[in-house]
């Protein structure tokens, strides 16, 4: 009996023994298929017999030698910690030229208006030329450190570009002080799926936008296209800064949806990729609307953000709950401190002319022809508010949406406006063409529109009127200078806020490294 468990113990043990020599061989092996895997592609014989242990040594001391040339040095090194410093992309992507085809993608990110150094192309190329070219890696250290300086470098290149052409290579909230839209930006996640695709290739073709707008942009900027008016530098600025916000990740959704592009002056109420209704619109004021394209950085302090011009509209997103008919004007402090204290002083009777009440502590005052405006400074001491009416600023009926600009559509009584080509004049409000068709598209044909139809035709007697949404509709504020028609042709408008200036400079600072 004693034989017996003395036997079986020995067995056991000999049997464990075994299964972990296996085991260790096993994982010996997985790790020493590096050297076969270059081996195999370059059919240089110096990668064969690189010992494992040297391996991850050296990757890890590149890492931490590379780690402030990293677009995303923390995951980077986190995978590898986590993957015990395995060269996972040469193992996965070297077979078959996969590696050297990124190259290819980098060296042309040109089409997408953007630097091949933004990805350190030059860099990534010539180690890969170097790995292939027999002459050029001749021992065992020089090779290890050649493959653990590609892998790394292919991690940095891989990652940064694909993040650039599906997410966009900036962050537009982090260069527009008047950016409130959500924008989608890469995660962890989204970039460690480029460590295990099946094909690198097939993946960089996939991620090429398919936008219509987009191929027609990229296709004008590679076939060098002089917009009028501007050269052949200036052209290629805009299509590129265009790509770039076409590239950001904005929620469009399925249903009817309202769009202003602030530089066209134009509003688009869509559905399914179709416009139900367009409109010209006023937006807030330019910074200089005679002044061309100016190619110089616009913020010179270390390009932080812009610095918008208190009019200006800003581009946001949000969701129209309510229209207001015969609204009442809450005049902003910053109007009422600049403007109506003004026209006050130079005509006693400019407030009453105008329907406009003047309040101290929230206390209606009733002779407003009292107060002395004379010196311009009595503005920061009242609130003001127009009461509806035909000379109402908002006009018949504003549509609202939560932002933090506070600003809203809305009709207006000042309609030759409309007749201008340049119609950056606003406080920063929307002011619609065809309000009155606009809740017609949002409300359509049933009580409610009816009551708003019949409350704005109203000429006295106006009380401002609350009228909720059935369904919020989404409204967009974007800013697109250029742009391909349902035609196909391509539309080119002034940067009337600058924003393609600050746009460009920080892409230029990313090409610069």
């Amino acid at each position: 009996m004693k034989k017996r468990l003395l036997s079986g113990l020995n067995l056991f043990i000999t049997t464990g023994i075994i299964c972990s020599f296996f085991l260790f061989q096993s994982c010996k092996k997985n790790r020493s298929d590096i050297g076969e895997i270059v081996f195999k592609e370059t059919k240089n014989k110096v990668f064969k017999d690189i010992p494992d242990e040297k391996m991850a040594t050296f990757l890890k001391k590149v890492l931490n030698a590379k780690q402030e040339q990293l677009r995303n040095p923390k995951l980077i090194t986190s995978f590898y910690e986590q993957n015990g410093y395995e060269p996972v992309l040469i193992k996965r992507y070297l077979p078959d030229g996969q590696l050297k085809g990124l190259t290819n993608y980098l060296a042309k990110a040109g089409n997408h208006g953007l630097a091949a150094s933004m990805f350190d192309a030059k860099l990534f190329s010539s180690l890969i030329n170097r790995v292939y070219d027999k002459s050029k890696v001749a021992d065992i250290e020089d090779a290890c450190q050649t493959l653990e300086e590609m892998e790394i470098a292919a991690a940095n290149s891989l990652t940064s570009y694909s993040n650039a052409i599906v997410f966009g290579a900036i962050s537009p909230k982090r260069i527009y002080a008047n950016y409130y839209t959500q924008t989608s930006r890469p995660q962890d996640n989204d970039m460690l799926k480029l460590f295990e695709l099946d094909n690198l290739s097939e993946y960089l073709d996939s991620i090429q936008p398919k936008d219509k707008s987009y191929l027609a942009l990229q296709k004008a900027l590679n076939e060098g296209v002089i917009a009028p008016g501007m050269s052949k530098e200036e052209t290629s600025r805009q299509l590129a800064v265009n790509m770039e916000r076409m590239r950001w990740k904005v929620e469009k959704g399925e249903g009817k949806s309202v769009w202003v592009n602030i530089p066209d002056y134009r509003l688009d109420v869509m559905e399914k990729g179709t416009s139900l209704l367009n409109m010209k619109v006023c937006v807030g004021e330019g910074r200089d609307l005679k002044k061309t394209v100016d190619l110089k950085e616009y913020d010179e302090q270390d390009l932080k953000k812009d610095r918008p011009f208190s009019r200006e509209t800003p581009q946001l997103s949000s969701m129209i709950y309510s229209v207001q008919v015969n609204p009442v004007w809450n005049i902003p402090e910053s109007i009422a401190t600049k403007e109506i204290s003004r026209h006050a002083s130079a005509d006693r009777y400019y407030l009453s002319n105008n329907n406009i009440d003047v309040y101290e502590n929230g206390k209606l005052i009733k002779d407003s022809e009292t107060i002395d405006w004379s010196n311009g400074s009595a503005g920061g001491k009242y609130t003001f508010k127009q009461r509806p009416g035909e000379e109402n600023s908002l006009g018949k009926i504003k549509f609202l949406f939560k932002n933090q600009s506070s600003v809203y559509l809305h009709d207006t009584p000042a309609k030759a406006a409309f007749d201008k080509s340049d119609r950056a004049l606003s406080h920063g409000c929307i002011r619609l063409e065809k309000p009155l068709e606009l809740a017609q598209q949002l409300f359509g044909e049933g009580e409610k529109f009816q009551l708003i139809k019949k409350e704005m035709a109203l000429t006295a007697n106006q009380k401002a009127k609350d009228i909720a949404l059935p369904v919020k509709i989404p409204v967009h504020l974007t800013y697109f200078t250029c742009w391909a028609d349902e035609l196909g042709g391509l539309q080119f408008r002034k940067d009337i806020y600058g924003l393609d200036v600050v746009l460009y400079s920080y892409l230029m600072k990313l090409g610069q490294g």
